[in-house]
Order: structure tokens, then sequence, then C-alpha cells
């Protein structure tokens, strides 16, 4: 039960806020001595027998380090990362809720419609959750709100618009999911597509059939003069478009890997930038310096998982788990139910990266056993972990916005505005898993 009590206590550490990596590389240490303490000391062992059990138990870290680190699909996340902060910096958000805005803004919500195009756009050049609620919140909140917007709809609006470049390709997550699953990218990216194109669609007719019912959620507006508004509209559409369908294409085509393709997205994003004029050295340092900072946060996430998983292992939890996930009534459903709840019950308090790192490989093998098709249950998994930047009290989403958001806007307001948006994001959610072969899946 060591292994088991380990998982608790990453849990405790991780919810009161230590860091990550360190939790995880604490808890390996202390429940590994523990374990080869056990192991040892009850047949008359030695205290130097207890240690070599316990360096032997880590005798394989250094070979996985060196994987890790020499793992070319892990080489395209700092790569997408860059590519997203450099299209956050050239102002690709400012041009595009602009445009949009005047496109939709008299329909009836109609600037919250653009801000999830624009927000299924930004998801798929930047893929960063972070900067894409951000941008939305400075740029588009006071908009909305100086229109006579609800404040809950604008603020949940902006939220889950925030977090599509969890789901659309190319996202980081799935990049993840990938590696840990053992499967090509593209075709993750593939699968993603259709999902993640029924959740935007869903979202725009929540916003239709709300603002309708309710007319003073989201007044019509006059946006003035709309000359020239079209041509506008497509200059500040269609590069990142075609940057988008470049990476992506070519991914899909099997030209380029999704390094490489990172590798072509990064340059595109800097002759954006130029083409923009927002480009300087300066941005560009910038740029590299936070892709620096949260590649150096990912690989040490991915180090402490590794020491906490051969620990888990040694002590045969994983046993333990797989044992009672196969007794479930219902066998493959039952698994999938559970599996998807306990998901969704950690997105409320931990980050996708520890999830994806520490509880998606134990249930990896369980998956296998069953025979459920990995690339549907990493797709499963990923809207899942989408779920999990709009859900309080930890939702990453709500911490973005409400940091850039006016005074105003209450922490409540945002709360009660992402409810409608996590209902929907479920409801997708139980579509892929009743209706699979919609999607594309052969189940």
């Amino acid at each position: 039960m060591i292994g088991i009590y380990m998982f608790f206590a990453a849990l405790i550490l991780l919810s009161i806020g230590y860091p990550v990596a360190f939790s995880f590389g604490a808890i390996s240490i202390f429940f590994g001595f523990l374990a080869a303490y056990m192991e040892v000391m009850p047949d008359g062992g030695t205290l130097s027998l207890v240690m070599e059990e316990f360096f032997s138990m880590f005798s394989m870290m250094p070979f996985r380090i060196y994987s890790t680190m020499t793992n070319k699909l892990l080489m395209a996340i700092p790569l997408f990362i860059f590519m997203g902060i450099v299209l956050e910096k050239s102002g690709l958000a400012a041009r595009l809720l602009e445009s949009m805005g005047t496109l939709f803004g008299k329909l009836r919500g109609g600037l919250a419609i653009s801000t999830v195009i624009v927000g299924s756009l930004l998801a798929a050049s930047t893929g960063v959750v972070g900067a894409s609620v951000v941008a939305m919140g400075v740029i588009s909140l006071p908009v909305m709100l100086r229109y006579g917007y609800c404040k809950k709809l604008a603020a949940g609006t902006i939220c889950a618009s925030g977090t599509l470049g969890q789901i659309i390709p190319p996202s980081i997550i799935l990049i993840i999911l990938s590696d840990v699953f053992g499967q090509p990218a593209g075709d993750m990216f593939r699968a993603a597509i259709l999902p993640s194109a029924i959740l935007v669609g869903s979202y725009i007719l929540y916003i239709l059939v709300i603002t309708n019912l309710k007319k003073d959620l989201a007044p019509a507006i006059d946006m003035g003069d709309q000359t020239d508004v079209v041509r506008k509209a497509l200059f500040a559409i269609i590069p990142p478009l075609l940057l988008v369908v470049i990476v992506l294409g070519s991914i899909f085509s099997g030209i380029a890997t999704p390094t490489e393709s990172a590798s072509v997205g990064s340059v595109g994003a800097i002759l954006l930038a130029i083409a923009y004029r927002s480009f300087s050295f300066k941005m560009l340092e910038d740029a590299a310096l936070e892709t620096a900072k949260v590649t150096a946060m990912v690989i040490a996430i991915l180090l402490g998982a590794t020491a906490f998983s051969m620990v888990f292992v040694y002590t045969g939890a994983d046993g333990i788990v797989e044992e009672f996930m196969m007794s479930l009534p219902g066998e493959k459903w039952g698994f999938l139910i559970l599996s998807m709840l306990v998901i969704m019950i950690l997105g409320f308090f931990i980050d996708f990266f520890e999830i994806s790192y520490i509880v998606v490989p134990i249930l990896i093998p369980i998956a296998d056993a069953i025979g459920i098709d990995p690339i549907w249950f990493a797709i499963l998994i990923a809207m899942n972990l989408q779920t999990s930047f709009l859900t309080p009290p930890f939702g990453f989403s709500l911490f973005y916005l409400k940091g850039v958001a006016s005074d105003s806007i209450r922490t409540v307001d945002i709360y009660k505005g992402v409810i409608p948006f996590i209902i929907i994001q479920i409801t997708v959610l139980a579509s892929i898993v009743l209706f699979p072969e919609f999607y594309g899946f052969n189940i």
C-alpha cells in the first residue's frame, strides 16, 4: 500500500501549492527509502543493504533522463511554445478581435461569438492557453462590458475560448499524450480536429440561443461604418491561418515530423511579426526566455514524475490499481466512466502535466488489456483535461482572467460564467464516449 499512500501524499503537497517537480522528487525519495527499508529490514537486513536496495530502485534513472532529453517528439514542445509567444507578442490577438468584432458585432451576442472564433484561431496558431486568455481578457472583455454584455457571459466566453488551445492542434497536451501513449502526434492531431470543431460549434450555438432567449445578456451593436471591413478582416485572418495550414498540413501529409513543422512554425511566427511591424530583438529575447522557463518546468515535472513512477511500480501499487479497475462492473464502460471521473476530479486541484505523467501511465496498461483504442482514449483524456482549466477552485483560465480583469469583475462572476461552458464540454466528452463512430473512431 506504500504506492497508494505516496499518491495521496503527492495530491496533498500539490493542493497546498508546493512546487510540482520538488513534490514528486521528495515523495519518491522518502517513500522509496521506506519501501526499501520494509523490504530488507524484516529479513534481518542492515542499513547498508537498505541503501543498496534504494539505489537499485533508481538505477535506470540516468537512462530515463537521457531518453527524455533526446526525445525528438518532446522537442516540439518548446518550438510550439516559442511560436505561440511570438505570435501573441506580435499583436495577432488584437488584430483578430478587432476585425471579428466589427464583422459580428451587429448580431446579438456577436462580440461573444467573435471571441470564440478568435479563441479558435489563437488556439490553432499559438496553443498557449495563458496567452490566449490574457490577450482576450485585456482586449475583448472591456469592449463587451462597455456595450452592456452580462459580466458572467463575457467572463465565461473568454475563459472557455482561451482553453481551446488544449484540444485544437497543435496542442501541447496532445504532444505530451502522444509521447505517453507512444502514438504518432499526427494521428493524435487528426483525431482531435472533429471533436474540437464540434466543441467550438457548441459554444457558438449556446451563445446564439441564450442571447436570443435573454435579450438583455448581449445586445446587438451598431459598429459604425462597415466600409472595407471584409478586407481588413481577411488581412488579419489569412496570415495566421496560412501558418496553421502549413504547420498542420505538413504533419498530416507526412512531409514533416511535428518537431520539423514546429520549427517552420517558429520561423513563420517571426516573419509574421516582421510583417505586422511588431518585431524587435527585445521581443525575440523575451519570447526565448519565456519559452525556456516553460520548457524547464515541463522537463522538471517529467523527471520528477519519472522518479515517482519508478517507486510506484516498485511497490506494486500499479498492480493494485489494475486489479481494482479490471474488477469494475461493466468492464470497458466501467473503466472508462471511472477513469474519466477520476481525471476530472483531479483536474479540480492539479495541473494537466501531473495528470498526464502520473495518472495516465497507470491507466494505459489497463486500457490496453481491455482493448480500448489508444487514440480514442487519448482524445477523451485531452478533452477531459481541457475542462480542468475551467473548473473551480484551481482552474488556471479563471486565474488568468481575474489577473487582468477590472475590479468590477468578481471571482464569483467568473465562476458562474464558466459553468454553462463546463456543461457543454462534458456533453461533448460524453458524445465522444457514446458515439465514437461519428468522430471517426473504429471501436
